[in-house]
């Protein structure tokens, strides 16, 4: 008797595949014509503009198969393209997802994928409209695309910032850098750190309250850590800005754990990356409608410093004292 040494997913096929997908997809009514033909066709809604952005994913350079989980992995890769579309206040709608994947992967390990993915999707209300597939010979690498929408005057950018708005940010910071440096340290990670990581939550509804308040003058999501991405604001906007240290939200979990490393906590809160908050900025004038407004959206924000008229980002410690960063952000080209 002889058996087969073709793989699955040689055996499924890239159209079988692709039908695999589809037959789970959740479906919107802004989806004229989805998966199955040359191209999607979707209904903007009126007055709104679009807005769309890419995000690539490669094995062992933002993910390692030993510690993301199939499903968690397909969550987080859309997660991370949502985060974008709430940066800019609007409402997700629309993605796109393309996997280059090892023949030797196997197809359990596709299907969860496929299965965190559309759960992610669905959770957000967003339509997967088609992609690509193809063979890979140097890991799983993916790609998501994203497309949203929303009113011109609520979408914000992040040039936006003007001198004296104060800085803000949601939920805590350094999470995600505690939990990676924990992996790669072999140390056991808590059940409360590890999803900040892996599993990591979008903040649509807070980003689009805010905006469709019009309380928010610049935006963006961290990914790269807050000295990097407050940065980007400050570049845009042509303004600089001062971060407190005491003020950073730093959850029980990251005081507790990071005591163990010689690392001063504070790198991996403003360096680290990978949180996918917001950080933004508004008119110190409206202190107390960000905070009621955040608290709408049953998430916490902290005022962690100031926008400046003089150019730079600088980090000032509980004594008022400089703090030098050791790095500005994650950089893949260094």
């Amino acid at each position: 008797m002889t058996h087969s040494t073709t793989s699955p997913l040689a055996n499924l096929g890239e159209f079988g595949l692709i039908s695999r997908i589809a037959a789970k997809v959740f479906t919107h009514e802004s989806v004229v014509t989805g998966i199955g033909d040359d191209a999607a066709v979707t209904a903007i809604s009126a007055g709104m503009h679009m807005l769309t952005s890419t995000d690539m994913l490669l094995e062992d350079v933002h993910f390692r198969r030993t510690w993301h989980d199939p499903y968690r992995l397909g969550r987080k890769s859309l997660a991370v393209s949502i985060s974008d579309i709430a940066a800019m206040g609007a409402i997700p709608r629309w993605t796109l997802l393309s996997l280059a994947i090892p023949p030797e992967l196997p197809l359990d390990f596709v299907d969860n994928y496929i299965r965190g993915f559309l759960a992610m999707a669905e959770e957000y209300q967003v339509t997967l409209i088609g992609g690509d597939t193809c063979s890979s010979r140097s890991g799983l690498t993916i790609s998501v695309t994203i497309m949203g929408e929303q009113y011109p005057g609520q979408i914000v950018r992040r040039s936006g910032a003007m001198p004296e708005d104060d800085i803000w940010v949601t939920g805590t910071l350094g999470d995600a850098a505690l939990a990676l440096k924990l992996l790669e340290s072999g140390e056991t990670v808590s059940d409360k750190l590890l999803p900040r990581l892996l599993d990591p939550n979008p903040r649509v509804y807070a980003a689009t309250t805010l905006a469709e308040a019009g309380l928010i003058t610049a935006m963006i999501d961290i990914s790269d850590g807050i000295m990097a991405d407050y940065g980007h604001i400050a570049e845009r906007s042509g303004v600089g800005g001062c971060i407190r240290l005491d003020e950073l939200p730093l959850s029980s979990d990251f005081l507790s754990y990071s005591a163990h490393f010689p690392v001063i906590p504070y790198q991996l809160a403003l360096s680290g990356g990978e949180d996918y908050e917001l950080c933004f900025t508004a008119n110190r004038n409206n202190r107390e409608k960000v905070v009621g407004c955040a608290k709408k959206c049953g998430i916490a924000v902290t005022r962690i410093g100031i926008v400046s008229s003089s150019p730079g980002v600088t980090a000032v410690n509980p004594d008022g004292s400089s703090y030098k960063a050791q790095t500005e952000g994650f950089n893949h080209f260094k």
